[in-house]
């Protein structure tokens, strides 16, 4: 099989006799049915003469609500026809050449589609192209005859692999002693990085835009956190015409999706994070996107309630704007959705109020900046210093306070810290046991203070016991490091100025947990945020998105390149002394950028924008590098919503 951007196409080989020696009388079906069984009506075509088969159906999203229509058109090539017809269930038949199907009623699920039997093919083969499309069977079949008018096999393959390299070459890696398995595991990771979200533009039924359409945010909890970022530096127009289709699709809608696939709405897993794209976007200097009408969008996630909040938006606004945080069982009469979630909701909340700020400040809207500024310290309403925490065992884990569940009277209710986390039994998700938390225990959610590290730090007993909390949650088994909210957690030593701790957290998850082996990823791929937190890692630095920082970490190859397809400048890492496949030498000694020395345990997006050279000297002892109080990321103060920094400095060092 070979592909195009909207069309297939199939090489069968087909045997000369059967085992008997009878006339071979190869079958095709088109099957009406999906893998979730979710197709409600559907209908099929079948011309006599051709072959060719058309058809479309409504279907279910997998992780959403409402449905869509899809449809396509197949052609045959290579045999001649010797009949045709449809098929009902276990049943098939020459006449009637077309059919109309409903679900079926209660367990009794209508299985049907089209069927072409040919005579023996000339060659061996028998070729198969097949079109799809969003909007009509006839568009289906245009998009098939568009893409794949000579049936060129071998000119097709070609052609996806060119376009591939394309896409690839804009990273370059000295491979020199990294084992196989593990080199296969890092392009394989950057190639589903790639797949989604998909450029559906042309393929839109829904409204009529010169803009282009995107779908497949699926999710964007999943994404915003390393894979849109890992395409913000490999793929930076990408991102602009995907944050032009975010904003488009608010305009139209209403609302910023945080999922969406299918041309349908997904389900909200925690906040509106497409305010963290979006603002991540800005900060990195992707262009093309109208900014203002970004901001307009993300402050309707931060003031307004949608009526299914399961969908879109954010919920509980009433309780967050009043009481400054979510509250557990909160009373909620503007809107509806699944009334769980209260920690990891106004934890996600806070820092997507952050990036509003963020945003404002940077296009003048000063009472705004302030206004969401102050919300995003909002966190710390549910902080609960005297809750202690054991494990199921009953083995005290050391450490006080903790974010707990708390009520609309202000008075705390209580959720062990350690449910739903790895050493549960039980996992929470939506529909399986809603809780407090989402897919992640209160020790993991307990970190995600993205823009105010430092003064979790100091609220979590300082920077010695912050990186013991730190070693015991990667150390414990509470943390599930195949779930998207434990990626930052590898990282966020830098922030205690200690990133030999984060080095060491990347080179033990890689390769024990990320490997080439059929258990080689810890947890659903989630359209590629597997793949990128692998080949950040790999790279030796990691995003903390929303914010202009890259966070140090230890490379796995001697030397990694990226070429910025804007611009053309190439930011390369060069680690002197690491030590493939061993290992040894995981540890940061010293750095230069641009012949500078360097001691900031993070870098901008800068380095990726103007391009430079990034020199670790690496070792296999601890060091003093980037452990100063001036060497650690920015964290926001409350009355002083600038970080990172600035472009002119960076300049500075080329």
């Amino acid at each position: 099989m070979t592909v195009t951007d909207h069309t297939a196409l199939y090489h069968f080989t087909v045997p000369s006799s059967t085992s008997d020696g009878s006339p071979i009388s190869p079958l095709m079906i088109l099957d009406l049915t999906d893998l979730n069984d979710s197709r409600q009506n559907a209908t099929v075509n079948v011309d006599a003469n051709t072959g060719r088969i058309t058809a479309n159906g409504t279907f279910l999203p997998s992780f959403g609500s409402g449905s869509f229509e899809s449809y396509v058109c197949a052609d045959f090539q290579g045999a001649s026809v010797r009949d045709t017809g449809v098929y009902v269930n276990s049943r098939a038949g020459t006449f009637p050449k077309s059919l109309f199907v409903e679900r079926g009623i209660n367990l009794f699920y209508i299985q049907a589609g089209g069927i072409v039997r040919f005579n023996a093919p000339d060659n061996g083969f028998i070729a198969a192209r097949v079109g799809v499309s969003l909007v009509s069977t006839d568009q289906a079949c245009q998009n098939a005859e568009n893409e794949i008018p000579d049936w060129n096999f071998d000119g097709i393959r070609s052609a996806a692999e060119d376009a591939w390299r394309q896409k690839l070459d804009v990273i370059s890696v000295d491979p020199t002693g990294v084992d196989d398995d593990l080199l296969r595991s890092f392009w394989s990771g950057i190639y589903r990085t790639m797949i989604s979200p998909q450029n559906y533009t042309g393929e839109n039924p829904l409204w009529q835009s010169s803009e282009p359409y995107f779908d497949s945010f699926y999710c964007l909890w999943d994404q915003f956190r390393a894979q849109l970022p890992l395409l913000t530096v490999i793929d930076p127009m990408g991102i602009s015409d995907m944050m032009r289709s975010l904003i488009d699709t608010y305009q139209h809608v209403g609302w910023l999706p945080d999922c969406r696939m299918s041309l349908s709405k997904g389900f909200t897993q925690g906040g509106s994070n497409a305010d963290v794209s979006l603002v991540d976007a800005y900060v990195k200097s992707i262009p093309n996107v109208d900014y203002e009408a970004a901001y307009a969008a993300i402050v309707n996630d931060a003031e307004n309630e949608p009526i299914d909040w399961s969908v879109e938006g954010r919920g509980g606004s009433i309780s967050w704007k009043t009481l400054n945080y979510i509250p557990s069982l909160d009373y909620d009469y503007l809107g509806f959705g699944t009334n769980s979630r209260s920690i990891s909701r106004t934890v996600e909340y806070a820092y997507n109020d952050y990036c509003v700020s963020s945003l404002a400040t940077s296009l003048n809207h000063p009472d705004d900046a302030a206004k969401y500024a102050a919300r995003s310290t909002d966190w710390r309403n549910l902080f609960l210093p005297n809750q202690t925490s054991a494990l199921f065992n009953g083995t005290d884990t050391g450490f006080t306070g903790y974010f707990q569940p708390r009520y609309l009277n202000g008075t705390f209710g209580f959720l062990d810290p350690v449910a739903c986390s790895s050493l549960d039994t039980i996992f929470c998700s939506l529909t399986s046991n809603p809780t407090e938390v989402f897919e992640s225990s209160i020790w993991e959610y307990q970190f995600y203070v993205p823009h105010q590290n430092a003064e979790l730090i100091t609220l979590l007993g300082g920077r010695d016991t912050f990186i013991r909390r730190f070693d015991y949650l990667h150390t414990s088994g509470l943390i599930d490091i195949g779930n998207e909210p434990s990626f930052l957690t590898v990282y966020q030593y830098n922030y205690a100025a200690y990133p030999a701790g984060s080095a060491r957290r990347a080179h033990f998850y890689i390769p024990s947990k990320f490997n080439g082996t059929t258990s080689g990823l810890p947890g659903n791929d989630d359209s590629g945020a597997m793949g990128s937190f692998l080949a950040w890692s790999m790279a030796g630095l990691f995003p903390n998105p929303g914010q202009n920082v890259y966070l140090i970490g230890s490379p796995f190859f001697k030397r990694i390149s990226f070429t910025n397809p804007m611009t053309g400048a190439n930011a390369t890492i060069i680690a002197n002394g690491v030590d493939p496949p061993a290992y040894h030498n995981i540890y940061v000694q010293s750095a230069t950028l641009n012949g500078t020395n360097y001691t900031r345990n993070w870098i901008g997006h800068e380095f990726f924008l103007f391009g430079g050279e990034l020199v670790l000297e690496m070792g296999s002892a601890e060091s003093e590098w980037g452990t100063g109080d001036g060497d650690v990321p920015p964290s926001f103060v409350a009355g002083n919503n600038s970080s990172s920094m600035s472009p002119e400095l960076y300049m500075s060092t080329l």
